[in-house]
């Protein structure tokens, strides 16, 4: 498809097709060009994520993946009722994960630099009431459940095990609060570009790219958080060194803040990793999905007192002078 897109409504020949992630692309003339389906796009975030992305190359980032207008002008193309958009990126080459800590805070000190307001792809100040929707409709699920005899294992396991999830949500939240209304944000809080779920594979690849249609406008603890969560869950026995060089290397870029620190422990406090393995178990339509979901939530449990440990060692193990700035420790791990 994107061979008779690109020369259709672009007038690109297209030499080599290959694929980014899911998403299929080419390279022609030396430049990467990446077909993005869009669905139903609103214009004005369309507009936000081609502001975001001209902003950020133009602050020095050259694996940033441009927009490219089509022959009539325009930023998205439709085909077959389907809009598409087509990225750009004119330097190929691999990601180098050395220094990734400090790869990230260059990359959030030029999203703090963005000059216009941003609002259709922001998440500033939402995590309060996106976490208290998910696990209240969490709740009313687990309520629905009581009265009906288990139809499988992982049935079972969620009525025993939503109790102690639903609590640990509860404190996450009350930290975040707690955060909110006795803490003061710093120059390193103000808003920056953070991706939906920041892992050590977001930019590795076969070509090291910068997705706009990956990006949200948040604080920068989304994305640290969500990369130590992620490193944690690949190896509970192994984390400790990385975990710690990728704070010293971010914060050579930018020292967090004690609002930043609280943020970042209210985020990992929160058990998203159960709330998604329940939540996609139970829309999912394979068996062998599903199957897969029973044993992830089996070893979740079974690991349960592990990610305790981490979280009680956390501000430890990263060396954040908690006395100095005053940050609560959560007593009851």
């Amino acid at each position: 498809m994107i061979r008779n897109i690109l020369y259709a409504k672009y007038g690109i020949d297209v030499e080599e097709e290959t694929r980014i992630g899911h998403y299929e692309a080419c390279i022609s003339g030396g430049k990467l060009y990446t077909l993005v389906p869009v669905g139903r796009i609103e214009e004005e975030e369309l507009m936000e994520r081609d502001q975001l992305a001209t902003h950020i190359y133009q602050s020095g980032d050259r694996q940033v993946s441009m927009l490219l207008e089509s022959k009539e002008g325009d930023k998205h193309t439709e085909i077959e009722e389907q809009q598409y958009c087509v990225l750009i990126n004119d330097r190929l080459r691999s990601f180098r994960s050395r220094q990734l800590g400090r790869k990230l805070g260059k990359f959030h000190f030029r999203g703090r630099t963005v000059q216009f307001g941003v609002q259709k792809i922001s998440r500033m100040g939402q995590w309060k009431s996106m976490w208290e929707q998910r696990m209240d409709q969490m709740e009313g699920f687990w309520n629905s459940m009581l009265y009906k005899q288990p139809e499988s294992e992982f049935d079972k396991l969620f009525l025993e095990s939503f109790p102690y999830y639903m609590g640990i949500a509860e404190n996450a939240i009350q930290y975040l609060v707690d955060t909110e209304l006795d803490d003061d944000p710093s120059a390193v809080d103000s808003g920056t570009i953070c991706y939906n779920r920041f892992t050590k594979d977001t930019w590795d690849g076969e070509y090291y790219i910068k997705n706009p249609f990956d990006w949200v406008f948040d604080h920068c603890g989304r994305d640290l958080a969500e990369w130590t969560r992620d490193r944690y869950f690949r190896n509970i026995k192994t984390y400790h060194r990385e975990v710690k060089t990728f704070y010293e290397e971010y914060q050579s870029v930018m020292p967090l803040s004690s609002f930043a620190w609280r943020l970042i422990y209210a985020r990992l406090l929160f058990p998203i990793h159960y709330v998604e393995c329940v939540e996609n178990y139970y829309s999912s339509t394979h068996e062998a999905d599903r199957l897969f979901l029973e044993e992830r939530l089996k070893k979740m449990l079974n690991q349960s007192r592990e990610l305790e440990i981490f979280l009680k060692e956390f501000y430890l193990n990263t060396e954040v002078p908690v006395k100095t700035m005053k940050i609560p420790i959560v007593t009851w791990l």
